[in-house]
């Protein structure tokens, strides 16, 4: 059976490295030739981007699974992709086909045994949900909850070693065209975060921190691990109801606000108290409950936990811009990873955290980004930082870098769908109120311990 599994996974992972390798091959051969011409005769920079990324994202766009979401990943980080590059990739559909009933049965049957459907009250073969990783299928406990099941598509193991190796020349491909950006360290945060995503284990470990930091918030819900019906590739927890984030785009001010609000609080009180970010705070990732508007936190396979003197350097950053001091501007960088500092690399550096940090920074009630829709948000500060990085670059990305910023600016965006109207200085002050890097070390380690979550790395 092994030897067979073995044999599998080898052939699987052959067949994507033959269908993408060639693909981004060819790619890259005309990134050097377009690169070549354009030098010679002075042709467009971004006609040469527009052209490349539309080559990549052909070379990409029939794959579904890890790779994919990988560029997605670095597609919602604008600062790290020229814009040409980063709209084809977030354009790229994350969902894949779902498995039919037939192979439902099977990978069940392989993950609980043959008698796996003795183990439910109820249980639907038709998927309710399909993602890049795994589709999810409504479900009854034999006590009676109900269910969610994510189950994970088969040869996600082999599909994950193969698409990092490609994801490696893709990423040889962007250096071509931004030589002043090195993303070697973006590599390895997302060969860690994708790996990790695999373990549905480790993702009920992340859950169960999730419920055990927000217990004593009530506006915000999490489900349920429910261990007995669980293994390293399907995961069943508690479904909890609610209603898509933007059913309620039209509501009144207040409940926009108010669904905001427990955003915020969702994402925010786990980062300044516990050290731990939800890596994808997307629009499909929450739900709100109608009666009281407070939102359901779902899915936890791509989470990140921090070291404490990282979030110290995240708020650190916060006052030192607030109150203009330089010297603890360039500290707090340094705690972030960034080396190697000249002058002008920290005003560029600044040029973007303003951004990013502008609405806590700004203490009166506002939008996150006045006049800018959730597609724009961020575009025009990346295109200026890229072209200052050009002229005074070259600048390493460091690995916590890539999904702090991937995080704030998806949140961002929701926000941004919501037209949310608050005083975001204010709620950032109240979750930052007496941290200290002791506190936050004890609560960090407690936690993680209790939910057998492995330390940050």
């Amino acid at each position: 059976m092994a030897a067979n599994e073995d044999r599998s996974r080898f052939a699987g992972r052959f067949g994507r490295y033959a269908s993408v390798g060639a693909g981004l091959g060819g790619a890259a051969a005309g990134v050097a030739a377009r690169r070549l011409v354009g030098a010679v005769t002075g042709g467009d920079a971004s006609s040469l981007n527009r052209r490349d990324a539309e080559a990549i994202k052909a070379a990409l766009g029939g794959l579904k699974g890890p790779l994919m979401k990988a560029a997605q990943i670095m597609a919602t980080v604008p600062d790290l992709l020229p814009p040409e590059f980063a709209e084809e990739l977030s354009s790229l559909q994350s969902e894949a086909p779902p498995m039919g009933p037939g192979f439902v049965r099977r990978r069940m049957a392989g993950e609980l045994g043959a008698d796996w459907r003795e183990k439910f009250a109820e249980f639907d073969l038709a998927a309710a949900a399909a993602a890049s990783l795994g589709q999810v299928h409504r479900a009854m406990h034999s006590d009676g909850r109900p269910l969610a099941c994510k189950l994970q598509y088969p040869d996600m193991r082999s599909a994950i070693d193969a698409d990092l190796e490609q994801l490696k020349l893709a990423l040889s491909i962007f250096k071509r065209i931004e030589p002043a950006i090195d993303t070697s360290a973006v590599y390895e945060e997302l060969t860690a975060r994708l790996r990790e995503e695999l373990d549905y284990e480790r993702e009920a470990a992340h859950m169960a921190l999730y419920r055990s930091i927000l217990a004593d918030t009530p506006s915000v819900h999490v489900p349920e691990p429910v261990t007995d019906l669980s293994t390293g590739r399907l995961l069943s927890m508690t479904w909890i109801a609610g209603e898509k984030l933007l059913a309620f785009k039209e509501h009144a001010q207040g409940e926009r606000n108010a669904i905001a609000t427990n955003l915020f609080h969702a994402w925010w009180r786990p980062f300044a108290t516990h050290g731990v970010i939800h890596g994808d705070p997307h629009l499909g990732n929450y739900s709100v409950r109608a009666d009281d508007l407070s939102v359901n936190l779902l899915d936890f396979g791509c989470v990140r936990v921090f070291p404490p003197r990282f979030v110290l350097g995240v708020v650190e950053l916060y006052r030192a811009l607030l109150t203009d001091d330089r010297a603890a501007q360039v500290a707090a960088y340094e705690v972030w990873g960034f080396k190697g500092l000249s002058e002008e690399l920290v005003d560029t550096l600044n040029l973007w955290a303003r951004f990013i940090y502008g609405p806590i920074l700004d203490d009166r009630t506002r939008t996150v980004a006045d006049g800018v829709s959730p597609a724009e948000y961020g575009r025009r500060e990346a295109f200026e930082v890229r072209e200052r990085l050009k002229k005074y670059g070259p600048v390493k990305i460091p690995r916590e870098f890539v999904l702090m910023d991937r995080a704030a600016i998806g949140l961002g965006s929701v926000f941004l769908h919501l037209d949310a109207e608050l005083n975001f200085h204010s709620l950032f002050e109240a979750e930052i109120d007496g941290v200290s890097l002791e506190r936050l070390s004890d609560r960090q380690s407690a936690a993680l311990a209790a939910a057998k979550v492995p330390q940050a790395d």
